[in-house]
C-alpha cells in the first residue's frame, strides 16, 4: 500500500516530571510493525533506545492541543509524544494507525481460529494459580499468541473436552475473587490521606479490572456456545454468536437506562403510567401562556453536585460505555447513565446563568456605550460561575420538546448600580437572601423584576430558546443555542452553537454575543467543567466590540478555567478595557484611565429565582416534569430515577414517531422561527414599539 512506507523524523516525548519533553527521533517500521526511536538521527544505526510493538496498540490524538498524540501498546507501556504542528501530528497519528490494523489483522489471520485453540494454558495452572504469568520481555505478538498450538496441516482437531471448560471456569472464579478483594481494598481506603479510595489510579485499576472481568465472562459463554455447537454439530442457519450482557451480576451497577428490561405495565408506578399516557402536546393547549409572577415563590432547592455519589461506585459502566464510542463521535442520541445526571434541566441551567439580576439591569444605566458595553462584558463573565452547581460535572436533562420552563426575579432598586466603577453589590450570599425575603413587604415601585421563559423548540437537532425580560428598565435578551456534544477520548466536549442579542431600548442599542464551549474531564475519576474557545461580542451602532477568550488548560504547567478579554472601539481601534483572572473564581478589570477592579466570584450576591408551585405548572413545564426522576435521584434511588427517565424519552419517540406518521408538524408554543433563528413570540422591543406607536396616533 502507498501508506505503508516507513516515516521517520524528530518527535518530542514526555518522560517524566523531571526530565519533561525531550526531541528524539523516532522510525516508524511498517515490515515489522515497529515504533522506534533513538537519541538523534546520527546514532539511527545505533540499538533504539526505545521500541514499541504496534500490534494491539491504540493510537489516540489528545484533546488537550492539536500537536499531542499517546500510543498505547498492547504490553502497557505508553508514549507520549508531541509533533511540531497539528499537521505533522495528523501525519504521523493516520501512518501509526494505518500500521497497527495491518498488523493486528495479520495476527488474526495467522493464529487458528475459536475451535481449534487448545486449552493448555488453563490445564496446566495450579489450583491456586491462574497458569503461567506473562514475562516483561514478552513482546504483543507472543502475547496474543500464548496458549496456541500450530497443528500440522491434515491432522485432525480434537473436540474441547468438558473438563477443559470446567479448569477455566475455576480459574474464572478465583480470578473473581480476587477482583471482589481489590475492590474491597480499595474501596476501604481513607477518603482523605497520602492514599484514598478516590486517587485516580486506583479508580481507574478498579473499572479496569471489573470491565476485563465482563470481558472475560462474555468470551466464556461463547466458548460454551461453540462446545455445545460441537457436541450436537453445527449451530442451525442464521444463527449468530454475539456479545452479550456482562455475566457479573450487574443489577447495582449496569443502570444507564438503555439495556433495561423493566416490569410489565402493571408493575408500573402510578407516576410512570402517567408519564407515558400524557396527551399528544399539539393536543394539549399551544396557546402562550402569560405566567403571573406574583404566583412565583422564591426557590428554596439547592441540588449542590458535590457528591461524587453514584459515580464513584459506576466507574466500570463508564468505562463499558466509553469502549463503545469513537473519538469525534456525536453524542447527540447516545442514552448516557442516569447516575450522571444533576438534578435540574437544560433549560433551567440557562435560567441560573441570570442568577445575578442586579448586574444584569445595571447594563442600561451606563451612561455612555462604551460603558454600557463594559457593563455587559463584567455581567456575561459572572454569569457562568453560578450556573455550575458545584464542582462535580454532572449532566443537566436532555429537555424533552415542547418542554418550557419559566421563573423570574426580584431585586430592590437601590442594589442595581446606577453610577460607573459601582456594579457590584457588596451584600454577601447570605445577606442577599434577607434582603429578598424582605422584599415580599415591598410595593412595586420599590424593586425591579426580571421574567425568564425557556422552551425546547426541537428535539433533532436538539435547539433551545430562552428569552428574559425587565418591562421597567425596557431591556431584554433573546437566544437560541444548540447543543452539539462530542466524545473526546477522556471527556466530552459540547459546542453551544447559536446566539443571543441583548436589546437596551433606553438607548436603541443592540448587543449580539456567542457562548463558549463546555469540556467535561476526567470522566473516569472526578469529573469536571472546564470552559474553552473564543466568544465575540458586538454593538453594532456604537461600534464597541468585546474579544474574550477562555482558555483551556495546557497539558503541562498552567492555570485553569483561565480567561482573558478586551473592550475595544472598532473605529479608532482603541482598547478601552482589559480582563483577566479564572471565570469561577477572581476576575481583574483593568480600564482606559488606569484603574483596576477585582471581582471575587465566590462572594457575589446571588438573587434567588422564584418558581411557580409544582401544583400551578402545566404538565411539560420543567420541574414537574421530571419531578419523579429528581426525587428518586435525591433518595439514591438510580433503578427508580432510570425507569422515570426511560418513560419520559418513550414517550417522546412515540410522538414523534406519530408526528411522522400523520405528517404533522411541531408546534413550539413561545418561541417562533425567524431565518436560522428562533425569536420570542412577545419580545419587549415589538411591545414598546406597538405602545410607542399607538400613543403617537393617540396625541
Amino acid at each position: 500500500s502507498d501508506h505503508m512506507e516507513n516515516i521517520y523524523g524528530y518527535l518530542m516525548k514526555y518522560t517524566n516530571l523531571v526530565t519533561g519533553w525531550q526531541y528524539r527521533f523516532f522510525v516508524l517500521n511498517n515490515d515489522a510493525g515497529l515504533l522506534e526511536y533513538f537519541v538523534n538521527e546520527q546514532s539511527r544505526h545505533l540499538k533504539p533506545r526505545g521500541t514499541l510493538q504496534l500490534a494491539g496498540a491504540v493510537i489516540s490524538p489528545s484533546d488537550e492541543d492539536s500537536h499531542t498524540f499517546t500510543v498505547n501498546a498492547a504490553s502497557g507501556e505508553q508514549y507520549k509524544l508531541r509533533a511540531t504542528d497539528a499537521k505533522e501530528r495528523q501525519h504521523w497519528v493516520s501512518r501509526l494507525q494505518i500500521c497497527t490494523q495491518h498488523h493486528t489483522e495479520a495476527i488474526g489471520k495467522n493464529n487458528p481460529p475459536l475451535k481449534s485453540r487448545s486449552f493448555s494454558l488453563a490445564s496446566q495452572g495450579s489450583a491456586n494459580s491462574p497458569g503461567v504469568q506473562r514475562r516483561p520481555s514478552q513482546n504483543a505478538v507472543s502475547f496474543f499468541s500464548v496458549g496456541h498450538h500450530r497443528l500440522p496441516t491434515g491432522k485432525r482437531v480434537p473436540i474441547m473436552q468438558p473438563d477443559h471448560l470446567v479448569d477455566v471456569r475455576e480459574m474464572m472464579s478465583q480470578a473473581e475473587g480476587q477482583q471482589r478483594d481489590l475492590i474491597r481494598s480499595i474501596e476501604c481506603l481513607p477518603v482523605s490521606g497520602h492514599l484514598t479510595s478516590l486517587d485516580q489510579d486506583l479508580l481507574m485499576l478498579k473499572a479496569t479490572s471489573m470491565a476485563t472481568m465482563n470481558c472475560l465472562n462474555d468470551c466464556f459463554h461463547i466458548l460454551q456456545l461453540q462446545h455445545a455447537s460441537q457436541q450436537k454439530g453445527s449451530l442451525p442457519p442464521g444463527t449468530t454468536i454475539s456479545w452479550l450482557e456482562p455475566k457479573i451480576s450487574l443489577a447495582n451497577h449496569f443502570k444507564n437506562g438503555a439495556a433495561q428490561n423493566f416490569p410489565a405495565e402493571i408493575n408500573k408506578p402510578a407516576s410512570v403510567r402517567e408519564e407515558q399516557s400524557v396527551a399528544e402536546p399539539c393536543q394539549l393547549t399551544r396557546e402562550p401562556e402569560e405566567i403571573n409572577p406574583d404566583e412565583e415563590l422564591e426557590d428554596i432547592c439547592d441540588d449542590k453536585e458535590d457528591d461524587l455519589g453514584a459515580v464513584e461506585e459506576q466507574r466500570s459502566v463508564i468505562l463499558h460505555l466509553l469502549s463503545q464510542l469513537k473519538l469525534g463521535m456525536d453524542l447527540t442520541r447516545v442514552v448516557l447513565p442516569t447516575f450522571i445526571l444533576e438534578k435540574r434541566s437544560l433549560l433551567e441551567m440557562y435560567a441560573d446563568f441570570m442568577s445575578h439580576p442586579d448586574l444584569f439591569v445595571a447594563i442600561t444605566n451606563g451612561t455612555t456605550p462604551e460603558e454600557r458595553m463594559i457593563r455587559f462584558v463584567e455581567y456575561y463573565l459572572t454569569s457562568f460561575h453560578e450556573g455550575r452547581k458545584g464542582a462535580i460535572a454532572k449532566k443537566p436533562y436532555n429537555p424533552i420538546i415542547g418542554e418550557t420552563f419559566h421563573c423570574s426575579w426580584r431585586m430592590p432598586k437601590s442594589d442595581v448600580a446606577t453610577d460607573a466603577g459601582s456594579n457590584f453589590s457588596a451584600h454577601s450570599p447570605s445577606e442577599q437572601v434577607t434582603l429578598s425575603k424582605d422584599l415580599e413587604g415591598q410595593t412595586e415601585l420599590d424593586y425591579y423584576t426580571v421574567k425568564f421563559v425557556a422552551e425546547q423548540v426541537s428535539h433533532h437537532p436538539p435547539v433551545s430558546g430562552f428569552y428574559a425580560e425587565c418591562v421597567e428598565r425596557k431591556m431584554c435578551v433573546n437566544a437560541h443555542v444548540w447543543t452539539k456534544s462530542k466524545f473526546l477520548g477522556m471527556s466530552i466536549g459540547v459546542t453551544m452553537v447559536g446566539e443571543g442579542l441583548l436589546s437596551l431600548l433606553e438607548h436603541g442599542e443592540e448587543y449580539t454575543f456567542s457562548l463558549p464551549c463546555a469540556y467535561a474531564r476526567s470522566i473516569l475519576t472526578v469529573p469536571w467543567v472546564e470552559l474553552g474557545g473564543k466568544v465575540n461580542i458586538n454593538c453594532a451602532k456604537t461600534g464597541y466590540s468585546a474579544s474574550i477568550n477562555f482558555h483551556t488548560k495546557p497539558f503541562y504547567g498552567g492555570k485553569l478555567h483561565r480567561v482573558t478579554g478586551e473592550v475595544k472601539q472598532n473605529t479608532t481601534n482603541t482598547v478601552v478595557c482589559r480582563v483577566q483572572g479564572e471565570w469561577n473564581s477572581m476576575l481583574e478589570f483593568t480600564y482606559s484611565n488606569g484603574e483596576t477592579k477585582y471581582v471575587d466570584l465566590t462572594k457575589l450576591s446571588v438573587t434567588r429565582k422564584r418558581v411557580r408551585p409544582l401544583e400551578k405548572q402545566g404538565p411539560f413545564e420543567s420541574r414537574r416534569l421530571w419531578q419523579h426522576v429528581t426525587e428518586s435521584l435525591r433518595d439514591g434511588d438510580i433503578d427508580k430515577a432510570t425507569e422515570h427517565k426511560r418513560a419520559l424519552e418513550e414517550r417522546q419517540r412515540n410522538e414523534e414517531r406519530l408526528r411522522a406518521e400523520t405528517e404533522t408538524p411541531w408546534c413550539t408554543k413561545y418561541f417562533l422561527k425567524e431565518g436560522d433563528g428562533w425569536v420570542y413570540y412577545k419580545p419587549l422591543w415589538k411591545t414598546v414599539s406597538a405602545a410607542q406607536t399607538q400613543q403617537m396616533d393617540t396625541n
